[in-house]
């Protein structure tokens, strides 16, 4: 039986010993903290002021991010969300930075695309969902390019959108996991991209939630051999299986692992957005290789000789969370929107 390996990435030890506690290095860079502080203030107030243009587009428009820095489990909560609307019967698009891609200018993602080129978080909610998603660096100039080439979208939700303020917006909601704030101070300091601020919504994705936020629960929906389709979880039984992440919260993906009965003899985390490479995948007596939906959009095309496997997970929320958001929707159509 192979030892499990779980050593993380630098980057997520780092997080544990100086970002979710108030630690000696943390301690010395709190100075950095206030500067930071200070310097996103500054810049709110312009785009209040009207100093810097903040652009707003002609359909309501959603911004889901948070503010610890990395994964907190947006990706599956736009997934659901942009579900949950067109049951309602809306017809939503998916606007993205495209982390990681090398696209500058707007550009529609598409199902089977490369990763490398559009971002796994865009490539994966296209072809989960088959809504429009288009990706690019300014927020607001992919919307015009996707309502030009998609005129019946009627509501936009930004992935990842919660600092971009030059896009204007009629709904923000923030997500936060078990980690919540950390030590509370902004980077380099500690993990929070700007100071915790009232939101329209608050998402708690597998943490405890206060009186007016929303709990997720990020629950296994099935699991696939890549390239081929659906298994039973029995497929991987009796085999020597290694389980993989290069996602924000590489435990939480393990514990779901382990939750669903697949036993993996190592764990090998990986950075967020981690690129992989053919030689990620090679581990000596290993039958099979088990890992995010999110690794397996960028794995796929690597020519593993091991099978590759990937974990759907899908986010599962109170029911009052949509309608919450579906209600707030139909009172912008109905009574207007409130000035950029």
């Amino acid at each position: 039986m192979v030892e499990p390996n779980r050593r993380a990435p630098l980057s997520t030890r780092f997080i544990a010993r100086h970002w979710l506690q108030d630690s000696w290095l943390s301690r010395t860079l709190a100075p950095l903290d206030w500067l930071h502080g200070g310097m996103l203030a500054l810049r709110r107030a312009n785009y209040r002021l009207g100093f810097f243009a903040q652009h707003r587009l002609p359909v309501p428009v959603i911004v889901i991010g948070n503010f610890f820095i990395g994964g907190t489990g947006k990706t599956p909560l736009v997934v659901a969300l942009v579900e949950a609307l067109r049951r309602a019967g809306f017809s939503p698009g998916v606007v993205s930075r495209g982390y990681g891609s090398t696209a500058r200018a707007p550009r529609a993602v598409r199902a089977g695309d490369d990763a490398a080129a559009v971002g796994d978080e865009p490539l994966l909610i296209a072809e989960r969902t088959g809504l429009p998603v288009w990706i690019g660096r300014q927020r607001a100039q992919v919307g015009h390019a996707m309502l030009a080439a998609e005129p019946s979208v009627n509501v936009i939700v930004c992935d990842d959108g919660l600092q971009h303020l030059a896009l204007a917006r009629d709904i923000e909601i923030a997500v936060f996991d078990e980690r919540g704030v950390g030590n509370g101070r902004l980077l380099p300091a500690g993990p929070l991209r700007e100071r915790v601020r009232p939101v329209d919504a608050v998402v708690c994705n597998g943490a405890a939630c206060s009186s007016g936020e929303f709990a997720m629960t990020l629950a296994p929906a099935g699991l696939t051999r890549v390239g081929h389709g659906p298994v039973n979880t029995s497929a991987l039984a009796g085999l020597h299986a290694v389980a993989i992440a290069g996602i924000g919260n590489p435990a939480r993906f393990f514990r779901t692992l382990a939750d669903i009965g697949v036993e993996a003899s190592r764990h090998v985390a990986f950075p967020d957005h981690h690129r992989f490479t053919a030689d990620d995948l090679r581990f000596p007596e290993c039958d099979a290789i088990v890992m995010t939906e999110k690794d397996a959009v960028k794995c796929r095309t690597l020519g593993s000789s091991i099978p590759l496997y990937a974990l759907r997970v899908d986010a599962k929320l109170d029911a009052s969370f949509a309608m919450q958001i579906i209600h707030t929707l139909q009172s912008v159509r109905a009574h207007g929107r409130a000035s950029a």
